[in-house]
Formats: C-alpha cells, structure tokens, sequence
C-alpha cells in the first residue's frame, strides 16, 4: 500500500490519503481478477503449476480480509465521531 504521509514529517492532506485508499482498492481488485483468471486456467489446463493458483488466491484474500480490516475501522471512527457531543 503507498504511503499516505512522507517520510520528513509532512502531514498527508485529506485528498492524498483518499487517492491512496483508491489504488489499494483498485490494486485488490486486480489480485482478485488475477487470481480468478489463474484459477480458470487451471480448470481448463492451460496451467498446471497448482503452487502459483495456490499463491495467487492466498495473495488476493490477504488482500481482501486487510481491506475489509481497514474498512472496518474507519466506520468505527465515523461512528464515534458521530457520537462526540458537542
């Protein structure tokens, strides 16, 4: 995942940090197509090596359960945000 702030202390503005969120997504989403294309040519023979479907899903789920991780915890910071008095 990139770096959302540097690495001299510049705080990462708002915008940034959506941009990144944005190629995280996208980049999970292309570990799940890779991995359902290499889990089709498997089914269909045109790969054998079964280590390298193997991998390819394990990649893509780790992704995927990180994302939802993370998703996780910003509706948790919403929701305590929304329930701050004020």
């Amino acid at each position: 995942m990139p770096k959302v702030g540097s690495a001299y202390g510049k705080k990462a503005d708002f915008a940034g940090t959506i941009k990144a969120a944005g190629n995280y997504i996208s980049r999970v989403d292309d570990l799940q197509q890779s991995s359902d294309m290499s889990i089709k040519d498997l089914l269909s023979g045109k790969n054998e090596d079964i280590t390298s479907v193997v991998s390819a899903v394990a990649k893509a789920d780790m992704s995927f359960k990180l994302l939802v991780g993370v998703r996780n915890k910003l509706i948790e910071a919403y929701k305590q945000t929304m329930n701050m008095p004020l």
